[in-house]
């Protein structure tokens, strides 16, 4: 199986100003295309040319690993946000919300909180797990909650080529301004 770069649901300067057009074309276009031809490189020939991309990741160590996490993770990552954001999550994942972290807001707070403190380059997750819990989870390089059987919802990337062209070395204010393009249809359907 071929893995091929996902086009992305927005033009490139869709998401502007969270997000540069320089930044997108980057981000998605260099730095994820780059993944997915590293990872149909390395799978060639082997046992997992022929599996699905969750299967690589789950099977998978080294090269292999990081490469099928970061194809799946931008992926996931670049499906997160849509122009001008669109308002809040569901009534069911609020409700959620708000039984885990008392309000939105506060939920929101240490989302980011969570972001900003990723130590290095990685990522900041809201999951669900079997039982629908909610919990904020941060990840390492290529780290993915997909691993450990808990179902993303979110994704801030924290990697600075995510947000350096744009705020050089203020990720609080990209993981900010974030907030403002979310898609929350996107998220609560994940819900």
């Amino acid at each position: 199986m071929r893995f091929e770069l996902p086009k992305l649901a927005w033009e490139a300067n869709a998401l502007e100003p969270a997000i540069s057009s320089r930044t997108i074309e980057l981000h998605h276009g260099k730095h994820h295309q780059a993944y997915v031809n590293n990872l149909n490189s390395l799978i060639e020939g082997t046992d997992f040319e022929n599996m699905g991309l969750e299967d690589i990741i789950r099977k998978s160590e080294g090269a292999i690993f990081n490469n099928a996490a970061q194809v799946w993770n931008h992926t996931f990552y670049f499906n997160c946000f849509t122009p001008g954001g669109n308002g809040l999550p569901s009534e069911d994942l609020l409700d959620a919300i708000h039984k885990n972290w008392d309000s939105f807001d506060r939920f929101k707070k240490e989302f980011s909180a969570a972001a900003v403190s990723v130590f290095g380059s990685g990522w900041a997750w809201l999951v669900k797990d079997k039982e629908g819990n909610l919990s904020i989870v941060k990840e390492s390089n290529a780290g993915t909650p997909v691993v450990k059987g808990l179902e993303p919802l979110l994704v801030f990337d924290v990697w600075e080529h995510a947000y350096y062209l744009d705020y050089q070395n203020r990720r609080a204010d990209y993981v900010e301004a974030l907030w403002n393009i979310v898609d929350w249809e996107a998220v609560s359907s994940r819900y």
